[in-house]
């Protein structure tokens, strides 16, 4: 004979272990996706930066007994130092020497990588950087950090980011370690001069009629050639909206200024409570003709949205989850810089 009293007495206890696991998971569900597509994590979009840095990556080696070296980077950027100059834990290095560098000239690197050019101004606040290139340098030995006791000179052509307009005089070096979401002026800077200046280090020269910048390195790490964007008419402050669960920690805004060269700025400030992305500092300027850009990760890849807009006082950008396109870091890439 079936024991009715049990069988209904667990059907009672499963069905509401059943529902619970049930709600469990829709909401889950729902807290992890929007419109069907799963959140990115930081780590994930962070990842992505990190290996399109890697993949800019160039290395090189030589070898202390030559007394010299100089490389030619793949954008013809002529890279010098001397054996000398290197040291490690204070005393002289000899033998192979490894060389890590990466050189980023155009908008659509600079957003693969997060490498945006927005620069500390006296008062503090940011403002953008017109970019006569962004460098990454550092020597090791056998895995070893070395240091630096002099200089690097690196000989970078104008054309990679004036074309044929020769160089800009204003252009300083500035700095930016891994943890800075700025750039700041390298405490050396002095603008760019003229042929045969004796230049100390941090110093920018040109030559060659300005076909050439001539940056004297005195650290390792990242260093840019720079300037301000000089614009002299009613700046603002604006807004931009991304789809819900994505935040400065896995998603980005940044700004193309159409025209205006190689730069990029961000929208570096995130209001947790209205979900907003500003640039807080009131320095975009009103009437720019400009294209916002709204970036995250999306299973190893880039989604992104590109957005052409003037600039108005105040304006708040909205972007919706099927504005956004899923691809490549290639394919971002090439999307910003076919940018006008």
């Amino acid at each position: 004979m079936k024991n009715t009293t049990n069988s209904f007495n667990l059907k009672k206890a499963v069905f509401p272990f059943l529902t619970a696991l049930i709600l469990i998971i829709i909401t889950i569900s729902c807290s992890s996706s929007d419109n069907g597509n799963s959140l990115p994590t930081a780590i994930k979009f962070n990842k992505l930066k990190t290996d399109a840095l890697n993949s800019l990556t160039q290395h090189f080696q030589f070898n202390t007994a030559d007394g010299y070296a100089s490389f030619t980077s793949s954008k013809g950027v002529q890279i010098s130092f001397s054996a000398i100059a290197l040291s490690l834990n204070g005393n002289p290095v000899t033998g192979t020497i490894d060389i890590e560098y990466i050189e980023i000239f155009d908008g659509g690197n600079m957003l693969v990588t997060g490498k945006h050019t927005m620069g500390k101004m006296p008062d503090g606040n940011h403002s953008l950087l017109l970019s006569g290139g962004e460098f990454y340098i550092n020597a090791t030995k056998n895995g070893q950090q070395l240091e630096l006791q002099g200089t690097i000179t690196l000989g970078i052509p104008t054309n990679l980011t004036d074309g044929d307009n020769g160089g800009n005089p204003n252009m300083t070096l500035w700095n930016k370690t891994e943890n800075d979401s700025v750039w700041v002026p390298n405490e050396n800077n002095n603008p760019a001069g003229a042929n045969g200046v004796e230049l100390g280090q941090g110093q920018i020269a040109t030559g060659n009629g300005f076909s050439i910048y001539y940056a004297y390195v005195g650290t390792f790490g990242w260093t840019n050639v720079d300037c301000f964007y000089n614009y002299t008419g009613p700046k603002t402050t604006i807004l931009a909206s991304v789809p819900n669960g994505y935040t400065d920690q896995n998603s980005a805004i940044y700004l193309h200024y159409d025209g205006k060269g190689n730069a990029l700025a961000k929208l570096d400030t995130y209001d947790t409570t209205t979900g907003l992305f500003t640039e807080h500092y009131g320095q975009i300027p009103i009437g720019l003709a400009c294209h916002i850009i709204f970036a995250t990760e999306d299973n190893g890849h880039f989604r992104y949205a590109i957005k052409a807009v003037t600039i108005s006082a105040g304006e708040v950008y909205n972007f919706t989850l099927s504005e956004t396109t899923v691809g490549t870091q290639e394919q971002l890439t090439a999307a910003i810089n076919a940018l006008p």
